[in-house]
């Protein structure tokens, strides 16, 4: 497990006193539920993997949450800041992206056991303002063997404007999957992930509070379907790592491609854009 170096700590510590969280560890039980993976197919429209079956990539995202209750959500949805994570207060929360590695299936219907640990909290300051980042690694096992490593990045800004382009190219795509977002899609990624971000679903908090043309379609959502269109293009492939970085946000009701090429034997570069740019970039490592 990687802790914080004395230089990222002495960083965060610029913004806030950030100490009490590094090193902080939770943990969580739950079963990799039949029930949850019939609804994120029906989400996805995927067909739904059978009691045992492997759990495709990225769907372990709607698994392991921890509801709160009410008085403990904060304004924007979620839960209320300064448990687990820091508290940040004053900012909005994104993910920023994750990288992830693959080592076993997760299999349907069976309990999976994850541990989550704060090893990185970093304030750095750039042209919107001071960001503080802080990275969760997530490792998920079933009967005793590590089934994946989860490197997650959060995120929380300063009230600023949101980006609106990316002016960097993306290439000529040898696989292309288009998509339409819709408020239904949301809302039911947020359902079968308990998401309560009102990024998601609330139209007048997301334009008039956090400054967004219209809802946000979710990050996780977004890497969820890139990496689908590529292991739609490549069905023999396995895949080892991926590692995903957001560019800027993604909103209902414009249309976007996910779509990506193979970049040399077995690496790849996979991409959500529309005609304003790239709005997520991901790297894959692959047998």
């Amino acid at each position: 497990m990687g802790a914080a170096t004395t230089n990222d700590t002495a960083d965060a510590a610029k913004g806030m006193d950030t100490n009490p969280w590094l090193g902080r560890t939770e943990t969580c039980t739950d079963q990799i539920s039949h029930n949850l993976a019939v609804r994120i197919a029906a989400t996805l429209g995927e067909p739904t993997p059978p009691p045992g079956g492997a759990l495709p990539l990225l769907w372990h995202w709607a698994y392991f949450q921890q509801p709160v209750q009410p008085d403990g959500i904060g304004q924007d949805g979620h839960p209320a800041r300064g448990g687990f994570l820091p508290p940040a207060e004053g900012r909005n929360r994104m993910w920023a992206g994750s990288r992830l590695e693959f080592h076993a299936p997760l299999r349907v219907g069976v309990d999976a056991h994850r541990v989550s640990t704060i090893t990185r909290i970093e304030e750095k300051h750039g042209r919107t303002g001071s960001l503080l980042f802080v990275t969760v690694r997530h490792e998920i096992s079933q009967q005793g063997q590590l089934a994946l490593r989860d490197d997650h990045d959060i995120v929380y800004r300063e009230a600023t404007p949101p980006k609106l382009k990316d002016d960097t190219p993306v290439d000529e795509p040898q696989w292309r999957e288009d998509v339409t977002p819709t408020p239904t899609l949301l809302f039911r990624y947020s359902a079968v992930t308990f998401n309560g971000h009102r990024i998601h679903y609330d139209f007048p908090y997301v334009t008039e509070v956090e400054g967004y043309a219209g809802l946000v379609v979710h990050g996780p959502l977004i890497a969820t379907l890139a990496l689908r269109s590529f292991v739609r293009a490549n069905p023999d492939a396995r895949v080892k790592t991926f590692a995903f970085r957001g560019v800027r946000a993604l909103t209902v009701p414009d249309a976007f491609h996910v779509g990506g090429r193979i970049t040399e034997p077995g690496h790849a570069q996979v991409w959500a854009a529309n005609q304003q740019g790239a709005a997520q970039r991901a790297d894959i490592e692959f047998d």
